[in-house]
């Protein structure tokens, strides 16, 4: 049986060359090996419990489907062992989807020969693991108030089985539903009075604009209507006499 190597030598985050395509000389991976990942969904999911802890990673590194498979096992069973099938709901929240590869070189004698050294050193898949970032959730347990301190317990001996450092983060779904349901009425309440300010606010400054409008138009009607016929006479006349005493001074210069 092959020996499995150290975490070491997978724990740098590395750019997936996974590219798959009919062609057999274009595919880069030909075959994707199997997960062991069994479940990722385990207790009751249709029940609502009040609390869930979550494993939250404090790196970037990558994690195994062997290492993953391992920390499900141990809080699984720790689970049902202290709560029962139904009294709990267990979560994987990753997926192996980068595949990890390996150059095999020939070991033996006459391994020189066989050998080709880095001249095709893309190297063949040898298993599947999950890369991961900062402040991502590894798994989550959904456990009742009474049952906080097994539920804190099972997290904590799974991530024993996994490369790196984690956080227990605890959230509580009953204090949530309250404060998204007090947000929307407030914003339902708060739309139609803004709405309804800022009409009235427009509307009064073109009122003011209207009947200033009427006032001056009834003021020139009133004086177009005092000017009399008599009076356009006598203007007229005298516009006629200044021309004509204007004539004969312009003939004697």
């Amino acid at each position: 049986m092959a020996k499995l190597r150290k975490f070491c030598a997978y724990r740098r985050l590395e750019r997936p060359y996974t590219r798959t395509s009919r062609y057999r000389k274009k595919s880069f991976i030909r075959v994707r090996p199997h997960s062991k990942i069994v479940k990722y969904n385990m207790g009751d999911s249709k029940k609502k419990f009040d609390v869930t802890f979550d494993l939250i990673s404090k790196g970037d590194l990558q994690i195994r489907h062997n290492a993953i498979e391992s920390a499900r096992l141990t809080c699984n069973r720790y689970l049902e062992k202290n709560l029962g099938k139904g009294g709990f709901y267990f979560e994987i929240r990753v997926f192996p989807h980068h595949i990890l590869r390996e150059n095999p070189l020939a070991s033996g004698a006459g391994a020189d020969r066989m050998s080709t050294g880095m001249k095709m050193s893309f190297g063949k898949p040898i298993g599947v693991a999950a890369q991961i970032r900062i402040g991502a959730p590894i798994l989550s347990v959904s456990v009742n108030k009474n049952q906080m301190k097994v539920g804190r317990e099972a997290v904590k001996k799974s991530s024993k089985k996994l490369p790196g450092k984690y956080s227990i983060v605890e959230r509580a779904f009953t204090q949530t539903k309250v404060i998204v349901s007090q947000t929307k009425k407030t914003v339902v309440k708060e739309k139609p009075a803004k709405e309804e300010t800022q009409v009235k606010e427009k509307a009064e400054p073109v009122e003011e604009i209207s009947e200033k409008a009427a006032v001056e138009k009834k003021k020139e009607q009133e004086e177009k209507k005092e000017i009399t016929p008599v009076e356009d006479a006598v203007e007229k006349k005298a516009e006629s006499e200044v021309k004509v005493e204007e004539k004969p001074k312009a003939e004697v210069s």
